[in-house]
């Protein structure tokens, strides 16, 4: 039977592979494994339609062992995490899928510090969900309770505000993509908290509309409108605002890793990067690696996913860690990716400096480098395959010491990634394009 538990979560198509049926077993087994049938859930969701579906069964679920359930509605996932690591509740629950379509949704559990699970205790649970009916349940007496929390809201919001006013970023006008996602409102008023002017687009979610054609994974029209009103930069946030994509003002999208460099590379110079150590996945680019360790720091790798990226951080004392697709993790603040605080971040460097984003991320040249998303049936048994294996060897050989080849199964979606990277940007793309062929015809 396939782990539930991806890089982030559990995730399928809502009421499809996903069913309503998961999230109750998935509360039952959070207040049995961590609740221990006392305390209180703290459970957010985004803007996507089935969210209420999943709520509502996880809170049935965890209230039947007798664990209280706080709702605090639509809400980024770093609120929920900033939420669940407050000091009063045993564990946090939110539905999302991030940045995938909104027919998709999660299930995502984090502990009494707002932190990601183990994978061993994702394990724990996992069995939980599959032993369900064994777990028993509470009389009348002994139920949980079903808590309306949505003013909770407000601590959050505090914290950040607080973060905003500290960076004086008056005179500057910025376009914001919500992506009709759960951080569009609050990450207007923000930002706003900087002195900035803040133009928003795409914070009119329905249901159906999160990530479509906007936000971090499709920033186009955000482009579009930073060049038309003659913004000065915009930023993207995804579906639940853990991540954010910049753009400068001639339109251009700031890769993430030039914006996780450029911030690394601030805070070395102002001998302000704990442990003078940058924490990145292994898809972030070699010219990252090489501008932060000519800064005189250091940079740590870790496999894909910002759970990863935080323990990391925590063995190596690096205050500072990130995904080239917009997580960014800024200990001093938070303990996980959340892209308001990212935002301010940027707009704290981009002001201290005096210089446009676009000067900044030219501190950061860049390696070519393609990825690919490949869809098949089989992603597991990539590394059992003859063909491929001998295809991914002959990649690396031809590009030497001075590339990169890494191929991974999503930990989100049915499908193999590729990514190839090197000085040789037109050798890079036939074979980024020759192992997705490959891959394609393998495992279909």
């Amino acid at each position: 039977m396939p782990r539930l538990f991806g890089t982030d979560g559990i995730r399928g198509v809502a009421n499809v592979d996903l069913k309503p049926t998961i999230a109750y077993a998935l509360g039952r087994a959070t207040a049995h494994r961590l609740a221990r049938g006392r305390g209180a859930i703290v459970v957010g969701q985004d803007t996507r339609r089935s969210g209420d579906l999943f709520v509502a069964a996880i809170t049935a679920g965890a209230t039947s062992l007798g664990a209280d359930v706080h709702r605090v509605g639509v809400v980024p996932t770093p609120a929920l995490a900033f939420l669940a690591g407050a000091g009063e509740f045993v564990a946090g629950i939110m539905v999302s899928a991030s940045h995938n379509p909104a027919a998709d949704n999660g299930l995502k559990v984090l502990d009494e510090h707002g932190l990601k699970l183990d994978d061993a205790v994702e394990d724990e649970l996992e069995q939980l969900i599959w032993r369900t009916e064994e777990l028993g349940g509470s009389g009348n007496d002994e139920l949980g309770v079903a808590v309306d929390a949505r003013d909770r809201l407000g601590a959050y919001l505090e914290h950040r505000m607080r973060l905003a006013r500290s960076v004086d970023a008056s005179g500057l006008r910025i376009v914001l993509d919500g992506a009709n996602g759960s951080g569009a409102a609050v990450g207007a008023d923000i930002l706003r908290a900087t002195g900035a002017a803040i133009e928003v687009i795409h914070a009119e979610p329905d249901g159906r509309n999160i990530n479509l054609h906007c936000g971090a994974t499709d920033p186009a029209d955000l482009a579009r409108v930073v060049v038309e009103r003659g913004a000065d930069l915009g930023f993207a946030l995804d579906g639940d605002a853990d991540r954010l994509v910049a753009v400068d003002a001639s339109g251009s999208v700031v890769d993430g890793d030039q914006v996780l460099g450029f911030l690394a590379l601030e805070r070395l110079a102002n001998g302000t990067l704990d442990e003078r150590t940058l924490v990145v996945s292994v898809l972030s680019n070699g010219g990252l690696q090489h501008a932060v360790e000519a800064a005189g720091g250091t940079v740590v790798r870790t496999p894909v996913g910002d759970k990863y990226i935080l323990e990391g951080m925590q063995v190596s004392g690096g205050g500072l860690g990130g995904e080239k697709s917009g997580h960014v993790i800024v200990r001093e603040h938070t303990t996980s990716g959340d892209g308001i605080v990212t935002a301010l971040e940027v707009l704290r460097v981009l002001t201290a400096a005096g210089r446009p984003i676009s000067e900044l991320a030219a501190q950061i040249p860049l390696l070519p480098q393609q990825q690919r998303a490949v869809r098949v049936r089989h992603k597991d048994q990539w590394e059992g395959d003859p063909i491929l294996q001998h295809a991914i060897a002959d990649a690396q050989a031809r590009l030497g010491g001075s590339g990169r080849v890494l191929v991974r199964p999503s930990g989100t979606e049915p499908a193999l990634r590729v990514m190839v990277e090197g000085p040789d940007a037109g050798l890079v793309t036939e074979l980024a394009d020759a192992l997705a062929t490959v891959a394609g015809e393998r495992l279909h």
